[in-house]
């Protein structure tokens, strides 16, 4: 519990949107580790975020201190290039209600979770926070990444003419137990433990992964991102925006082979060039999650896989 602030969430009424999800639910158990007792989740069923009179009916039932906007329609690069236009409305739509909504009630703080995709292709390595605006993001996922920086200059602008207290998060691409291991919608690595689970269960000779492997990526662990975003509430209140990484780039050549040595597949790797790489580097700059409110990665790459190999196998693998 080092760097958390005592008593915080004693009180406190809490929304998490998104907190059945895989992100979700790791923020809300660190929430109560912290002593927040009045957690609230909305599911999509009984609350459509992109609604006005939905979201404030939520705020009017739920009545929060804290709202922390973690539902998003997201997926990856298949996904994104099938429904760039509903990726675009839905996250756009459900951040512009809430913070719309909250201003009118009077939340005292709101905590945007953003993307990584938000960031230009050719960014600098590794990503600066001030250098979110100096190019297009990738085109494979720039309706997603571009709608959810739009709501970054909503919250600057409502801090500048409202007071409105909102923070804005840049976590990278996470991954951990309970991820989504839907091939048709899953990200790299879920998508990857997958493909290699499957293939070492029948024997097949050889896996056939998107791209060329070179491009690169850093990766955050599930829980870690939990802990951030859980401090950031506690200690932060500015209007810049803060990564949240571990600080580590790997290629997806060798994650691939990472994932093969520890699920145990031992065939050949083949690259179909033909698909898309995707950004080529993503690498952030963690250091002002550090310096503001004492936020670092804990756990390696190889230590966060290994746990989410043994929940897939426990929960999702047809042995």
């Amino acid at each position: 519990m080092e760097n958390h602030v005592p008593g915080f969430w004693s009180g406190k009424r809490v929304v998490v949107t998104g907190g059945a999800g895989f992100l979700g639910s790791f923020v809300c158990e660190r929430l109560l580790a912290c002593g927040a007792k009045g957690l609230i989740v909305p599911r999509r069923k009984d609350c459509d975020l992109t609604e006005a009179a939905a979201v404030r009916k939520l705020y009017a039932d739920a009545r929060p201190d804290v709202l922390i906007h973690l539902a998003a329609e997201v997926g990856g690069i298949g996904a994104n290039q099938a429904k760039p236009g509903r990726f675009f409305y839905a996250n756009l739509a459900m951040g512009l209600q809430l913070i719309e909504e909250g201003r009118k009630f009077g939340l005292k703080k709101f905590l945007q979770v953003g993307t990584v995709c938000a960031y230009p292709k050719f960014a600098p390595v590794p990503f600066q926070e001030d250098d979110i605006w100096n190019g297009y993001p990738e085109e494979t996922n720039a309706p997603y990444g571009i709608a959810k920086k739009a709501l970054l200059v909503m919250l600057q602008a409502y801090r500048q003419q409202y007071g409105f207290n909102g923070i804005y998060l840049l976590p990278v691409n996470l991954y951990g137990p309970r991820d989504n291991f839907d091939p048709a919608s899953s990200h790299v690595i879920p998508a990857l433990i997958r493909k290699c689970g499957d293939a070492r269960r029948r024997g097949a000779e050889s896996i056939t992964c998107w791209g060329t492997g070179a491009a690169s990526r850093e990766f955050l662990f599930v829980k870690d991102c939990a802990e951030g975003i859980v401090l950031a509430a506690e200690r932060y209140d500015g209007a810049a925006p803060v990564n949240l990484g571990s600080g580590r780039e790997i290629s997806i050549q060798g994650l691939v082979a990472l994932i093969a040595g520890l699920t145990g597949f031992a065939g050949r790797v083949e690259w179909d060039a033909g698909k898309p790489d995707g950004q080529p580097r993503r690498c952030l700059n963690v250091e002002r999650a550090r310096r503001l409110f004492g936020f670092q990665a804990q756990v390696s790459l190889e230590e966060g896989l290994k746990e989410t190999i043994a929940w897939y196998r426990d929960n999702k693998d047809e042995r």
